[in-house]
């Protein structure tokens, strides 16, 4: 009986931590996306405003991509290594300034997960 328990345990564990990951639905990214469309621009013929264009954002080294005018706080983020990975971005949404101290970006951040996994996926389908 407790290796029943331990294998549902260790089971729910797995699928809790695959799913933290697991791919969004990119129509309903773009969706939550509207809100973070005052201060940025996503798709064809995306320019930089209050913030960076984000065509091209995922995989890309923070504070890198030219035509911005990033923080002091966000390109030593990036020197330092600090890449927008599935896991990076989950965290960033969530609360940038506590991935990025300093950053200029004043968004309070996603708090539904979901929301954020959905978010990502639109990135992801929109590339540089």
């Amino acid at each position: 009986m407790k290796t029943y328990i331990k294998i549902g345990v260790f089971s729910a564990a797995l699928v809790w931590s695959v799913s933290a990951y697991a791919e969004g639905d990119a129509a309903h990214g773009e969706q939550v996306f509207k809100q973070c469309k005052v201060c940025h621009s996503i798709g064809p013929g995306a320019k930089a405003g209050v913030g960076p264009a984000q065509n091209g954002v995922y995989g890309a080294t923070a504070g890198s991509r030219a035509g911005y005018n990033y923080s002091p706080a966000m390109k030593e983020a990036g020197a330092n290594g600090l890449v927008w990975s599935d896991a990076n971005l989950e965290k960033y949404l969530e609360n940038p300034k506590s991935v990025v101290p300093g950053t200029k970006m004043v968004f309070p951040g996603l708090k539904n997960e979901k929301d954020r996994q959905d978010v990502i996926a639109y990135l992801k389908a929109n590339p540089a």
